[in-house]
């Protein structure tokens, strides 16, 4: 008995299976919604059985083809005109539908966070542009974060297409929105973005193998991690969490926790909000700091929702009001904005605490953000001193634990998403059978760290997505970083000026184009409120790029330079209709420095299409510089259409 009911489960399982197998199935891409490259011979694919004959009909046509051995088949449309909505039925033992199809123009939208933030995210900058989205033409495809080690797939792990309709834009990638929709304005196509993006990921995970030839150490990694064995055996050397961690912060161990309304501080010391708590008296403490104020809260704003918005927080926090969790956050970069429960607040004295947890650097609130609980008609201001008290203090992190004590092994520490073209593998190789427009890349900010390769990663990612995607002159246009971090009113070394740098040597590949942000950041966040400009700024040179427009797309680039009776004689493309001091004051931002490459601010002035830069302190310049800074205090160079320089350096 015991044989036979195995055998009939065993063979219920393989009966199972090929049913299974027999039904055609789609990729997930090609769905509902989906927007078709137009112009294009655009193939449609998918699996079925091995031999099982499919009929595709689209655009009252049909098209015919066999599935082959492997399991997949793959049909290939004609060139299309832009339009739609299509309905398209895919046949074989079983029938499938694809409706609301789109014919437009497709963008494969890439990077990292900067690309990955949504419009949700910004929503009180664009509140309006949410709420006035009414675009179905405009559609948005978020590919979710998939590394893969092993090699290419074959098809994505979830994802929808979305419009650009009322609450369904929320979850756009804002700049790749703003692009889509300053090209929707002007040729009134349908747009489809594929957003393959993902937080602090550097470029060599979005590099395909095809795009490493000159990188053999990378090519090894790649093989290396091909290999499930290695990977495995990487992961069981490397340190791991053996059972729950012991609570140790005292804020959670005591008889009542801290942000309980009985527990009564005593002992509690004073501290600002904003602020880092290492400039306020507590020394290079990473670990948990507890904080906790009586907000005088009106009677006009109880019963009401309100929202609170806490700034950014580093790194890790929680919030409680009268002792109730009103929302959290696990690192330093989303911007803190709570909703309040319109039960939560009472009139006169309410309990607000707030944990904070730091993991490496300065911990505390960032300076020159909005800090305060409002409703419609009400504001309480939450800067100044609250109470502080610090609730546990982490070891050192034991970097000796990432060796094998035994055998002397060295670990080559894993982590999926940064591996070299893992995530390219995931979210990228699923499609390439698909035509595009062309490609916006906003990334960078990972590789700061060593700037100088850059330019040559660059490289291996333009040509390796053109190579996989089969258009060996796709458009490829990116974001330059913006400015960020402290000012720095003396000439800096900076390594993000390195990057752009590499950046800006990136446009010897052809049919590039860079935008120039260094405007547009904030200095004290990475991820800065203004998309919509970064956006629009890519749709430029979208229109220069794929559509031929004739029109100004760049800010001016160095070109040229000679040096007459100590003054240097700087020439650069992309003039447009001149060059100008954006605000009217003396060019800024220029340094020279001598044979001693020590530098010192220079005058600069706009002569015609030239710029002269000269110091009475440099009599024989041999250094230049413009805007090398990580966040230069005003680089004031445009041209006439209202788009700044790039920052540089060259040797005279």
């Amino acid at each position: 008995m015991r044989f036979k009911r195995i055998t009939g489960i065993t063979l219920f399982i393989l009966c199972l299976s090929f049913s299974v197998q027999a039904e055609v199935k789609l990729p997930v891409l090609i769905s509902d919604g989906m927007v078709l490259q137009r112009d294009a011979k655009v193939p449609v694919w998918g699996w079925a059985d091995p031999g099982e004959k499919i009929t595709l009909s689209f655009k009252g046509k049909k098209y015919k083809t066999t599935t082959a051995k492997d399991g997949k088949w793959s049909i290939k449309l004609p060139k299309m005109k832009a339009g739609g909505p299509f309905k398209m039925t895919i046949s074989g033992k079983n029938e499938l539908e694809v409706n609301d199809i789109l014919i437009g123009d497709v963008w494969l939208c890439t990077g990292q966070s900067n690309m990955v933030h949504q419009l949700d995210i910004h929503d009180v900058r664009y509140a309006e542009e949410i709420a006035s989205a009414n675009n179905p033409n405009i559609r948005h495809f978020k590919v979710p974060t998939t590394p893969v080690l092993s090699g290419p797939e074959n098809d994505l792990t979830g994802g929808e297409w979305q419009k650009a309709v009322g609450e369904e834009v929320r979850p756009f990638s804002a700049v790749a929105y703003f692009f889509a929709k300053k090209i929707y304005e002007k040729y009134q196509i349908p747009i489809g973005l594929i957003n393959a993006s993902v937080g602090g990921t550097p470029i060599e995970a979005w590099i395909p193998e095809e795009g490493y030839t000159n990188f053999p150490e990378k090519l090894e990694i790649i093989e290396e991690n091909k290999n499930t064995a290695f990977v495995n055996r990487q992961k069981q050397l490397q340190p791991v969490n053996s059972g729950p961690k012991e609570i140790r912060d005292k804020g959670l161990t005591g008889a009542l926790p801290w942000y309980d309304v009985n527990f009564e501080p005593k002992n509690w010391r004073r501290i600002n909000i904003p602020g880092y708590w290492e400039d306020q008296g507590i020394k290079d403490l990473n670990g948990v700091v507890w904080y906790r104020r009586e907000v005088e809260i009106p009677k006009s704003m109880v019963g009401k929702k309100a929202r609170l918005f806490m700034g950014r927080i580093v790194d890790a926090d929680e919030v409680y009001i009268n002792g109730i969790l009103v929302g959290n956050k696990t690192y330093q970069y989303p911007q803190r904005r709570y909703d309040v429960p319109d039960v939560l607040l009472k009139p006169g004295k309410n309990t607000f605490t707030i944990k904070v947890t730091n993991y490496n650097g300065k911990g505390g609130f960032v300076p020159d953000k909005p800090y305060y609980i409002f409703t419609e008609q009400d504001t309480v201001d939450l800067k100044g001193y609250w109470q502080y008290k610090v609730g546990e203090v982490f070891k050192p992190f034991d970097r000796s634990a990432f060796a094998n004590r035994d055998s002397g092994e060295r670990v080559r520490r894993i982590n999926p998403q940064n591996e070299p073209a893992a995530l390219y593998n995931g979210m990228i190789a699923p499609y390439v059978q698909l035509p595009v427009k062309g490609i916006l890349w906003y990334q960078g900010e990972s590789n700061t760290g060593n700037p100088q390769v850059y330019d040559e990663y660059m490289t291996a990612l333009i040509s390796g997505l053109r190579s996989v995607l089969q258009q060996p002159e796709a458009p490829f246009i990116y974001a330059q970083l913006p400015n960020f971090m402290d000012v720095s009113y003396l000439p800096e070394e900076s390594s993000w000026a390195e990057l752009r740098e590499s950046q800006l040597k990136a446009l010897q590949n052809s049919n590039t184009a860079m935008t120039v942000n260094i405007d547009l950041g904030e200095w004290n966040d990475i991820h800065p409120d203004n998309k919509k400009d970064v956006g629009e700024r890519m749709a430029l040179a979208g229109l220069k790029l794929a559509y031929n427009e004739d029109l100004v797309y760049s800010g001016p680039i160095y070109k040229s330079s000679s040096v007459e009776d100590g003054k240097v004689i700087l020439t650069f493309e992309h003039t447009g209709s001149g060059l100008v001091s954006n605000d009217g004051e003396p060019l800024s931002e220029f340094a020279l420095a001598g044979q001693d490459g020590k530098f010192v601010w220079a005058n600069a002035k706009i002569e015609g299409d030239r710029v002269i830069v000269w110091s009475d302190e440099i009599p024989e310049p041999k250094y230049l510089r413009y805007a090398w800074a990580d966040n230069p205090d005003n680089p004031n160079l445009y041209n006439k259409e209202g788009l700044p320089a790039s920052p540089f350096r060259i040797e005279l």
